[in-house]
């Protein structure tokens, strides 16, 4: 059964919006407030402005007119040229004072909303960056974008441009209806009695175009989401052919947007067309009668003149509500968009209490600790166990300084492990401590700090040599950058570019080579000296030569450290203190390189079947082939 929309809910959802942006909107109340009394003012002049017209005709046009001299307070006897000298000039005088007032009142308004919305973009752009990566992991980055530029824009100019002129219009609504039932209470009750209509067709086409509105900010958010996925990963739909295929689905959501946006420009006029037939009714209404009242000597032509003036005034803010329905709609959808993302909590985040780190010795440990990116509702181990990308109740101890490897086939739960961490997640089940805390006592920022990670595909940003590398400990100084860059065997390169240290670089380093982008990122993790390293497969997919230069640099950047080091080559990581092999979520073995060959199980299997393949490609390429770590 469908909803009925009531009034309130025809201005869609404002008061909600209102209500969840009080916060922003109270710093800005004084600016408001002077707003607001200029708003009165223009409210108070507009009752005046018809009034010289209607003494003008009781007192100067019509036949049978009082022309004889008034008088004025303090000015004494006038004559009929001066009398409507002076009310031509008052005219013009309330003209004039009521444009300073709306200007004033329209200028302030949008002023302080400008900046309240400046302010709510900054909370969203902020609060998207805090929510946990289990929500990143749905939702489409280019839908994110379209939510904090064009839907934080379209409520700003809604504000200004549809619901400060409706908000003007009603006060000056409510104080002509007063002022008509004060001329004339019959008349009065002629124009109101219209007024249900006017809601029940506002509320019946509103409905409709807030409906319609809302599918369209959802197919405008997927046409974000499919360009930005396009643009962003434009390499790989260039080398798969797949322009014409994302161009289709492209076109589709444009299309469907473009009708939709169609529907509801329709649905607006004829919401418009609607309330000019009505208003045209309500004035005939009462000019019948009034014109009627005028002969029978109830009133004067001036006071129907004054009424019919009012009338079409008052009906004003319908006529625009109408007008701006789409608009509104429009806004009411952004405004819920906005509000979704702010409303929701990170599934990470402080704990009651939680304290800053204290300088870590490294010391880590995981303690029975389960974990699973879906969380279903567990009835027991099994369906644990049979859930994708798991850990189930894994445990072990890393000792300050220690070189752990992490080792197994794809998708059994390393780069998990290490995202637990990080407190990208928190498990289900067990513990994680460091230095015998668990980590959830910590402040998130003060934990990440304290550790470094370099991983496969490092993200620079387009911005200087030396801003990435900084990036890792902000407040660094131009001598940490390039203390940082030597350790990461980067300055030569780096000096050897167009502008050195400032040269920009394209978005996500595009501009360097492989090996490049990984010097420049571990820089960025020997900069923060953090005692604890996580390298993520980092130097998988480079050159002989690169491997090389980088495991140089990757061997000064963790020495001293606890590391954990994520590797398929298990040539890699034979010099480490302790391996892990991970497999189905579980840690099935661990040990030296020699101790778990000795052992003769999972791990050495894997290992003599890389020897194999590794001894056929070192043949093949001449015995060139480099393994270090």
């Amino acid at each position: 059964m469908k909803h009925t929309a009531s009034l309130k809910e025809t201005l869609p959802g404002m008061g909600r919006i209102l209500r969840r942006f009080a916060p922003q909107i109270s710093k800005q109340r004084t600016l408001l407030f002077l707003s607001f009394l200029a708003l009165l003012a223009e409210t108070l002049l507009r009752l005046l402005e018809p009034w010289p017209l209607k003494i003008i005709f009781d007192y100067i046009l019509l036949p049978g007119a009082n022309r004889t001299a008034l008088t004025l307070p303090g000015i004494g006897p006038v004559s009929t040229l001066l009398l409507l000298s002076l009310l031509t000039l008052g005219s013009i005088g309330l003209a004039m004072l009521r444009g300073a007032a709306a200007y004033s009142s329209t200028a302030g308004m949008a002023v302080a909303a400008s900046r309240v919305m400046a302010e709510i973009r900054g909370d969203l752009y902020s609060h998207l960056q805090r929510l946990s990566l289990s929500f990143h992991s749905q939702a489409k980055t280019g839908d994110l974008i379209a939510r904090v530029t064009q839907d934080i824009t379209r409520l700003r100019e809604v504000t200004v441009m549809a619901l400060l002129p409706l908000f003007a219009s009603t006060l000056t609504l409510v104080g002509m209806i007063a002022v008509m039932f004060w001329l004339h209470w019959e008349m009065a009750v002629i124009a109101i009695a219209i007024f249900p209509l006017f809601v029940w067709s506002m509320t019946r086409t509103s409905r409709q175009i807030r409906e319609v509105v809302r599918r369209q900010r959802k197919r405008e958010g997927a046409m974000a989401a499919t360009a930005a996925e396009a643009i962003g990963a434009i390499k790989v739909v260039q080398a798969l052919s797949l322009q014409n295929l994302l161009e289709s689905t492209f076109s589709s959501h444009n299309r469907e947007s473009l009708q939709e946006d169609a529907e509801a420009q329709k649905l607006s006029a004829a919401l418009e067309r609607t309330m000019e037939v009505l208003v045209t009714v309500g004035v005939a209404l009462v000019l019948w009668r009034g014109v009627q009242l005028v002969l029978a000597g109830a009133v004067t032509a001036g006071e129907l003149l004054v009424f019919i003036t009012y009338l079409k005034t008052t009906f004003k803010p319908i006529r625009q509500l109408a007008k701006y329905a789409g608009q509104i709609a429009k806004a009411t959808a952004s405004g819920e968009r906005v509000i979704d993302v702010l409303d929701r909590i990170p599934d990470v985040r402080d704990m009651r209490g939680a304290i800053e780190a204290p300088a870590f010795r490294g010391a880590v440990e995981f303690q029975q600790v389960t974990f699973a990116y879906n969380r279903p509702d567990f009835a027991d181990q099994k369906s644990i166990e049979m859930n994708a990308d798991t850990l189930c109740d894994v445990s072990f101890v890393v000792q300050p300084g220690e070189h752990v490897a992490l080792v197994g086939p794809s998708g059994s739960g390393k780069s998990t492990l290490v995202s637990l961490l990080l407190r990208f997640y928190d498990p289900l089940e067990g513990r994680i401590l460091i230095d015998g805390h668990d980590l959830r006592e910590y402040k998130i920022d003060s934990l990440r700090r304290q550790i470094s990670i370099v991983l496969q595909d490092s993200i620079l940003f387009a911005s200087t040599v030396r801003e990435n590398i900084a990036y890792g400990c902000l407040g660094a100084t131009d001598a940490d950058v390039e203390a940082a860059a030597k350790l990461a065997n980067a300055h030569e390169f780096i000096i050897k570019l167009p502008q050195g240290y400032d040269t920009v670089l394209g978005e996500r380093g595009a501009t360097l080579s492989g090996g490049q982008r990984q010097r420049i990122a571990i820089a960025r993790a020997a900069i923060r000296r953090a005692p604890i390293v996580i390298l993520d497969e980092p130097t998988t997919g480079l050159d002989n030569h690169s491997e090389q230069v980088v495991n140089q640099a990757l061997k000064r950047l963790t020495q001293g450290y606890t590391t954990f080091i994520i590797s398929h080559n298990l040539h890699t990581v034979e010099q480490v203190d302790r391996i892990l092999y991970v497999e189905n979520g579980r840690v099935l073995e661990q040990g030296t390189h020699q101790e778990l060959l000795q052992l003769g199980g999972k791990y050495a299997k894997l290992y003599h079947a890389q020897s194999k393949v590794y001894s056929l490609q070192n043949k093949r390429n001449g015995g060139n082939n480099v393994i270090a770590i």
